[in-house]
């Protein structure tokens, strides 16, 4: 109704003036304070929370900044809080690198939960294991935790393909494709990786 519309409108009024008065009181952004960024660009950041030195405090939304900063690529979680009078402190936790995703000749930087942190991700990170398939991605990280099992074995790993939706075929340094079955892949790993100790 026109009533409660104009409460809501005169409580708004209200609230933006008591921002005014602390802003004057010295309640003012002065101080951003960013912990965990390492390869998330320092302006996309502080262009997600979206704050000028100056601005009054308790017009800051955190969570609404919070949101914001979790949509950026590279940003896993991410938590905002004021610190009255005049600082805003920032703690992102980034997505690690895993595996690059091979599809269609282009190369992405994936997490260990399958999320794309990266288009043409393929240089800044060399080593990565290089997985190619529709459904890679979501497959990935339990395939690195059975190469992980035998750590010699697994640096010669070069790149893994996913086969049927169901196995993986894995390519190593020399050449050689070894097809890793549907069921039981960490035994059959393992058993290669001891034939090529005794061998």
């Amino acid at each position: 109704s026109w009533q409660s519309g104009a409460v809501q409108r005169g409580a708004a009024a209200v609230k933006w003036k008591i921002i005014a008065v602390t802003a004057d009181m010295g309640l003012t952004v002065q101080n951003i304070l960013v912990f965990g960024r390492r390869e998330t660009p320092r302006r996309q950041l502080l262009s997600a929370v979206r704050l000028a030195r100056g601005a009054p405090i308790l017009a800051f939304d955190p969570e609404d900044a919070r949101k914001r900063v979790e949509q950026l690529p590279w940003v896993r979680t991410a938590t905002v809080e004021r610190r009255l009078p005049d600082t805003i402190l920032l703690r992102i936790v980034e997505r690690q690198p895993m595996a690059l995703w091979q599809q269609r000749g282009r190369f992405a930087l994936i997490d260990p939960d399958g999320v794309v942190i990266e288009e043409d991700g393929n240089g800044r990170f060399p080593g990565l294991l290089v997985v190619v398939g529709e459904d890679a991605p979501a497959f990935a990280a339990q395939l690195q935790q059975v190469l992980m099992t035998e750590p010699e074995l697994m640096v010669r790993v070069k790149a893994a393909v996913r086969v049927g939706g169901r196995r993986w075929n894995l390519r190593l340094d020399n050449g050689i494709d070894v097809r890793l079955p549907e069921a039981d892949a960490a035994s059959a790993w393992a058993r290669l990786a001891e034939y090529e100790r005794s061998h």
